[in-house]
């Protein structure tokens, strides 16, 4: 017997209504994909990011583009990323971008929640550095040196997350080190090798070329743990220097309401390309240890920097935006 239309029609009115982020997405990728980054072309960060593209690119059957969306402090690319609400749409980058947002912005112009992690990559290596021509063997050298002159020396960073560190570690040692602004990081490496800048701490891909080439003088690195990029560099604890420690984390983010199983879906193709051993070197080659994680695991990591960060803070008597 045929069921009327209506009688159809009413029965599917009455079912319950599943939310988007609960329905499967089976089919998935059904266009082109866009990672957008907060940083421009040839940083270790869009290095990754597109070796990972392309491998996504075969797997996924569609085209993977890299859009870098520099400026703003972040901002730029996460309200482009925020905004385009799609699920063809990701965000990569170093969680050090965002994670210090709140202590360094009156107001946000975005919800952290909207940025869903979704697969964790890496984790950068930052370098701390001096000029040849301090004469100094080391970082606890280069330390000694400023608490015997006061004002005397000066230090710089690349992100606002490494900023407060900095200032926080200065604060407690009670050290007097004038901060060097730069928006060039290019800049500031040259300034390094000259000597008009004497502590630089950026990620490892910025320096290692000008350590290689002894225009600068490597003394440690702030990862938690000995790291196989740099061997033969001590970590800032190794170095007697523990309120230095901070480990880069970059890796994917997704729209907040993403579905579960596609995240994952997700998050298990990226970690998949990191199997690879040739994207393996080419990290390391950027600076990069390559740590695989699930959205779950890179999450944990971004909750423990956002607890740092926050303590940080509090010792600088920065209160976090609202």
């Amino acid at each position: 017997m045929r069921v009327p239309t209506i009688v159809l029609m009413a029965a599917a009115l009455a079912l319950p209504v599943t939310p988007l982020a609960a329905q499967s997405s089976p089919s998935w990728p059904q266009r082109p994909v866009k990672i957008i980054l907060p940083i421009g072309p040839g940083s270790g960060a869009d290095i990754g990011a597109r070796l990972i593209g392309d491998k996504l690119n075969a797997k996924w059957a569609q085209p993977v583009v890299i859009e870098n969306r520099p400026g703003g402090d972040g901002f730029v690319a996460i309200n482009a990323f925020v905004g385009a609400r799609d699920n063809h749409v990701l965000l990569f980058g170093p969680a050090a971008s965002f994670t210090a947002h709140p202590y360094l912005h009156d107001k946000l112009p975005y919800d952290p929640r909207d940025l869903a992690p979704v697969a964790r990559v890496s984790a950068t290596l930052i370098t701390l550095t001096a000029p040849p021509r301090l004469e100094v063997k080391s970082l606890g050298d280069l330390l000694a040196m400023a608490r015997a002159q006061p004002g005397k020396l000066n230090w710089a960073s690349v992100t606002g997350a490494t900023d407060l560190v900095i200032a926080a570690f200065l604060k407690t040692q009670g050290l007097d080190m004038a901060k060097l602004p730069y928006r060039d990081p290019v800049q500031a490496l040259n300034d390094v090798a000259e000597g008009r800048l004497h502590l630089y701490w950026s990620s490892h891909a910025i320096v290692r070329a000008s350590i290689e080439a002894g225009r600068v003088k490597p003394l440690a690195i702030t990862s938690s743990q000995p790291s196989s990029v740099a061997p033969d560099l001590p970590t800032v604890t190794q170095a007697g220097f523990p309120g230095l420690t901070f480990d880069g984390l970059v890796g994917f983010y997704g729209a907040r309401d993403m579905a579960a199983d596609l995240r994952e879906r997700i998050s298990a193709d990226i970690q998949g390309t990191l199997a690879d051993p040739a994207i393996v070197s080419r990290l390391h080659a950027t600076g990069q240890e390559v740590v695989p994680g699930s959205a779950a695991a890179f999450a944990a990591d971004i909750d423990k920097q956002r607890v740092i960060i926050a303590g940080i803070a509090r010792i600088l008597g920065i209160q976090a935006a609202q």
